[in-house]
């Protein structure tokens, strides 16, 4: 396996210092705008630094080539999905990201009706992966990823029926001297928070919610507790319901009322956009000048504290007949995440995930064609391969 790393920030940094403990793969080349980056994260005697356009399909898919890539990781954000996911296609190559493409409202009723979902795009050419035997493994971070691969166990080994299935993420994370400071891009933070939520019910479909609705407190394990989560668009929704038999889905992140007002300051000021605006002669996104004034969180493990939760409730019919509640999570500390890799949790949460799948892909326990999320393939290889890598998952019935 020789590996294609688009992305050299924080996820693909931690990407790259997993992946240097693992013996899977022949190469990886970790590619970023910032060469200089690419750099920095290729440590190993199997990594190589190189320059690659993001933006264009042309550009990962010469790169591909060039290093006679097999799998191409996606580690950047959303925006760019369509342009790496295009370029692995062309380079014959298969293909993995963590957020699907980029979805758009609909134009006259957003808050009730759908309008180009995430993922959209990838899985309308699924036939064309398939007939070129190629995969494309969409969603395989943490959320979406590992809470799909909790779906699929759930369904296989939990539930005879599913009535809901509710990814709830939160944290008790706090980053010494800053009022501010998310722990993820700010960009796809963004993206995703402000966006109208999708809630899927098998007798309606796939319909939207007001951004930051439906608000319920969820107590979350290993000493975070009580987090108030709301409505939020994400994949999981958009992926669940497509391979595992349920009558709702739902996604909900813990925010809290600070992170909820900025937003919501950010969007009434139009800081949200993503257009270009002409400021003192100078053509800029409003969205990156905000990303630009934040801290970039790779750079904040040494002072963050707490943990970080990701997981799904499942709630239905157990295996026995009994109605069942069950919570399958993961939950990470910051302390332990810097102390054995060197970076925050929040990110090495979500790059340990498809680090253990382009493993199962490379021993063949897992495998597939066309485009596919995780919830499509089994998933007690997964667990036991994650908690072979020192990051158990837990699961709390209540």
């Amino acid at each position: 396996m020789r590996i294609l790393l688009v992305g050299a920030g924080g996820v693909g940094a931690a990407f790259a210092a997993i992946a240097q403990r693992r013996d899977f793969y022949e190469a990886i080349v970790i590619a970023d705008h910032d060469l200089a980056r690419a750099e920095r994260a290729a440590v190993d005697p199997r990594f190589v630094a190189a320059h690659v356009d993001a933006s264009s399909s042309e550009s990962v898919a010469a790169l591909a080539r060039e290093h006679r890539v097999t799998h191409v990781m996606n580690a950047v954000d959303p925006r760019f999905v369509m342009p790496i996911f295009e370029g692995a296609f062309a380079a014959g190559a298969d293909y993995l990201d963590m957020a699907m493409s980029l979805s758009r409202p609909h134009p006259s009723a957003p808050y009730s009706h759908v309008g180009v979902k995430l993922g959209d795009e990838q899985f309308a050419v699924t036939a064309e992966w398939e007939a070129a035997g190629r995969l494309a493994l969409c969603g395989i971070g943490v959320e979406p990823g590992l809470s799909d691969v909790f779906a699929r166990y759930a369904a296989d080994h939990l539930f005879s029926e599913i009535d809901e299935l509710g990814v709830r993420d939160g944290a008790n994370l706090t980053v010494e001297g800053y009022d501010f400071a998310p722990s993820f891009s700010i960009w796809t933070t963004i993206e995703e928070c402000l966006n109208p939520p999708v809630v899927w019910e098998k007798d309606r479909g796939w319909f939207t919610t007001p951004p930051f609705s439906e608000p319920e407190v969820f107590d979350f394990p290993e000493g975070i507790g009580p987090v108030e989560c709301v409505n939020v668009e994400h994949e999981e929704v958009l992926l669940m319901p497509r391979w595992v038999d349920a009558k709702r889905a739902t996604f909900k992140y813990g925010l809290g009322d600070e992170f909820i007002g900025v937003l919501k300051t950010l969007h009434k000021l139009g800081l949200d956009r993503t257009d270009k605006v002409r400021a003192s002669g100078v053509e800029v996104s409003p969205r990156d000048v905000v990303a630009a004034c934040l801290p970039d969180p790779a750079t904040l493990g040494d002072r963050m504290r707490g943990k970080t939760c990701a997981g799904l409730q499942v709630t239905g019919t157990g295996k026995d007949g009994r109605p069942r509640s069950t919570y399958l999570y993961h939950v990470v500390d910051n302390e332990w995440s810097m102390r054995e890799y060197g970076h925050q949790c929040v990110v090495w949460q979500t790059a340990v995930n498809p680090v253990v799948a382009l493993e199962l892909l490379a021993k063949g326990s897992w495998s597939g064609s066309g485009v596919l999320g995780p919830e499509a393939l089994d998933a007690v290889p997964f667990l036991d391969l994650l908690t072979e890598y020192g990051a158990p998952w837990g699961q709390r019935d209540d």
